[in-house]
């Protein structure tokens, strides 16, 4: 499939370095809204919507990670961005990890969060597009934000709750679903031996859908790779854990995680 002209904002020095910012299934690029500014006083910030997301188009059909991989690359492209820091949670850090995989030369530093190289069986996302394409995103919005944060969190924070609710309702039932089908067909492990560039893996430890292992089998096949957890978070760690979050990313982006 033919890249799509995903959307994008940009923020920060024009002259610095570039991170380039992938988003989870079913969010858009303001889930990165705790950790952007802190990123963008030194960092040129491309955040995006990954295609069926956000802003994005929505081609009709089956995406794959590969196709995700391009959309990013053609946006550096367009930005005239030769080399770029990776910074993806969940489907965003598969896509990174398709990047640093295959195209080694565009990434300097990379850090992973709550994300995985494999997340078998690929029947359980058939089932789940085959789902929203027939009901609609509100038939899974609940349980979809029902993993991505801890019940203490939820329950203490109702007005966040229901603003990631409505971020996953808004997602074109289409693109989620041609997402969940990249993801179901998704087999990176083979892939992680290429990644050269240095990477941080940022787990929460109470993350039901890509749990800490995830993480930790990332790290003992990319050359270059450490991780770190966040708690108590669950899927999305940035936004229960933002402070945690953004010190280990800006740290590694930095120094290589030095006096983190």
């Amino acid at each position: 499939m033919t890249a799509v002209e995903v959307h994008h904002v940009v923020a920060g020095p024009p002259h610095a370095p570039v991170v380039l910012m992938s988003n989870s299934l079913g969010s858009d690029l303001t889930m990165w809204d705790p950790q952007a500014a802190a990123l963008a006083r030194d960092h040129r910030v491309v955040r995006y919507d990954m295609r069926g997301h956000g802003r994005s188009p929505a081609p009709p059909g089956s995406y794959s990670l590969e196709d995700l991989a391009a959309d990013a690359l053609a946006l550096l492209d367009r930005l005239d961005v030769a080399r770029a820091h990776l910074v993806g949670l969940s489907l965003g850090g598969m896509v990174s990890m398709q990047i640093a995989a295959t195209a080694r030369d565009r990434v300097d530093r990379m850090a992973l969060c709550c994300t995985s190289a494999h997340l078998p069986p690929a029947a359980n996302w058939h089932d789940r597009a085959a789902t929203v394409r027939a009901e609609g995103m509100g038939a899974v919005s609940h349980a979809v934000v029902g993993r991505w944060l801890t019940s203490g969190y939820a329950t203490a924070a109702p007005d966040q709750v229901r603003r990631l609710i409505a971020m996953v309702e808004a997602t074109p039932a289409e693109g989620y679903a041609g997402c969940c089908k990249a993801i179901g067909d998704m087999d990176l492990r083979p892939l992680l031996g290429e990644i050269a560039a240095p990477t941080l893996l940022i787990a929460g430890t109470d993350d039901p859908a890509t749990p800490v292992n995830h993480a930790r089998a990332i790290a003992t096949a990319v050359p270059d790779a450490q991780v770190v957890t966040v708690g108590p978070a669950a899927h999305m760690a940035n936004i229960e854990q933002p402070a945690a979050v953004t010190q280990h990313i800006r740290a590694h982006l930095t120094n290589g995680g030095r006096d983190a």
